[in-house]
């Protein structure tokens, strides 16, 4: 192109980028660290702010004998081998996660925006520090006693070198023991015999054969309650949603960006069939046409078929209202024969006894793969606590005349079910020991 001329209206910009190694000043730290070394009870909420700190986090968890709750977005920011990491808070959360936020003496957030504050600390419970780049973000969601605006791994390396060791291990352990049960938990849930094949178990199979380097994307809606509960994220490994917005059709696009970012890098994508059927289909087209330029050529679809918008199903009965037919089902088709139409691997899955070798087969591929997993759309996605009002709005929503009433009620039960089993299996061998 022709340089312009300096004249009115010409803007010459540059490429650099502002340095975001923002440090809060030094009383403040002070300060902070002085709320965190009085606390005996701290949970740290860790959220996407927080990429690029994983050892500053870990290191102050290990000084206050913290236990660690991460964000959706902040989930790959902690490794999911780490004990007192219990994941995520929420509907979609997990039991300890709850337990931890509910019981806290002090509240440490960083680089999060956690909306949900039912799930947070009551108010006046817990003395809190947060930690964030943006100043709208601070106090915004609990009522914080220091608030220092700065990046996560300079204002943690600046409050590490200020906070003495914890050295009562117990509020830490208790958090350790609480994962291990819900670990039982949720692997006995994935288990529970389902019509045709529980979704749990799909995320629970793709969790033990997650390649070390491999970014997942999932979508909103009920594929983003099992990535929530069942994957655990390596430290090399990443994975995002949409998390404020909680939009329909990102998993796919993010996948894409994620796959074009790093073409030396296995992608696997979790999508709901409704979501698969408004955008996953099209954009098929750009996977066909560029995945041979792509240095690792693994790029994995799983769509949960089910032929319902299932989040949204579950969300009507717990406003206490059926699910109704004409808003809810989705038009059934062959996935896996769409995609081998396209010239890629269609799996099409119908018996739960062949996902372990379903994702053993796509992970092994050399090319993309659609795995097309007939899933029940009636297996609940139980929150880590059922308030009475939830469990009455259900009920409400039964007596209403749900099409999928029977079915629900037995999946609900034998979920519960499963849930009990572990809890008590749990009990057992803690007291054997």
């Amino acid at each position: 192109m022709e340089e312009p001329a300096d004249a009115h209206f010409v803007s010459r910009t540059g490429i650099g980028r502002p340095s975001t190694r923002l440090l809060p000043p030094v009383d403040e730290l002070h300060r902070a660290a002085g709320v965190l070394g009085a606390g005996s009870k701290v949970a740290m909420l860790v959220g996407a702010g927080a990429a690029g700190a994983t050892d500053e986090v870990l290191a102050v968890a290990d000084r206050l004998g913290a236990g660690i709750v991460t964000s959706l977005l902040g989930k790959d920011v902690v490794p999911g081998d780490v004990p007192h990491h219990t994941q995520q808070a929420g509907l979609l959360g997990s039991r300890p996660s709850y337990d931890m936020l509910k019981n806290c003496d002090t509240l440490l957030m960083v680089g999060c925006s956690f909306p949900y504050t039912e799930f947070l600390p009551a108010t006046g419970q817990a003395r809190g520090v947060q930690i964030d780049l943006k100043a709208k973000n601070l106090s915004l969601r609990y009522p914080m006693e220091v608030n220092l605006l700065g990046d996560a791994r300079s204002s943690l390396g600046a409050l590490l070198e200020l906070l003495e060791r914890q050295s009562d291990r117990s509020w830490q352990g208790g958090i350790v023991d609480g994962m291990r049960e819900w670990d039982q938990v949720t692997a006995r849930l994935a288990a529970t015999k389902a019509d045709p094949i529980n979704p749990r178990l799909v995320f629970q199979e793709l969790n033990e054969r997650l390649p070390r380097d491999v970014i997942v994307t999932a979508d909103a809606g009920s594929t983003a309650d099992w990535y929530g509960q069942h994957i655990r994220l390596g430290r090399d490994m990443q994975g995002s949603l949409s998390g404020s917005l909680a939009s329909m059709i990102a998993a796919m696009p993010y996948a894409l960006a994620a796959k074009f970012a790093h073409p030396d890098r296995p992608v696997v994508c979790t999508i709901g069939d409704g979501a698969f059927q408004m955008l996953g289909m099209n954009e098929l087209l750009t996977v066909k046409r560029h995945w041979q330029e792509w240095e690792d050529p693994r790029f994995i679809v799983m769509v949960l078929h089910n032929d319902d918008l299932t989040q949204v199903s579950w969300e009507m009965r717990e406003a206490g209202d059926p699910r109704y037919d004409t808003s809810q089902l989705v038009e059934d088709m062959d996935y896996a024969a769409y995609a081998r139409l396209l010239g890629l691997t269609g799996i099409r899955i119908e018996d739960p006894a062949d996902v372990g070798s379903a994702w053993n087969r796509a992970l092994a591929a050399d090319g993309p793969v659609v795995l097309d997993v007939l899933t029940d759309p009636d297996v609940p996605p139980l929150p880590p606590h059922v308030t009475l009002e939830q469990a009455r709005s259900m009920a409400q929503s039964l007596l209403k005349g749900d099409p999928a009433e029977r079915r629900v009620i037995v999946e609900s039960a034998r979920s519960v079910a499963a849930e009990l089993f572990a809890k008590a299996k749990h009990v057992v061998s803690r007291e054997g020991r």
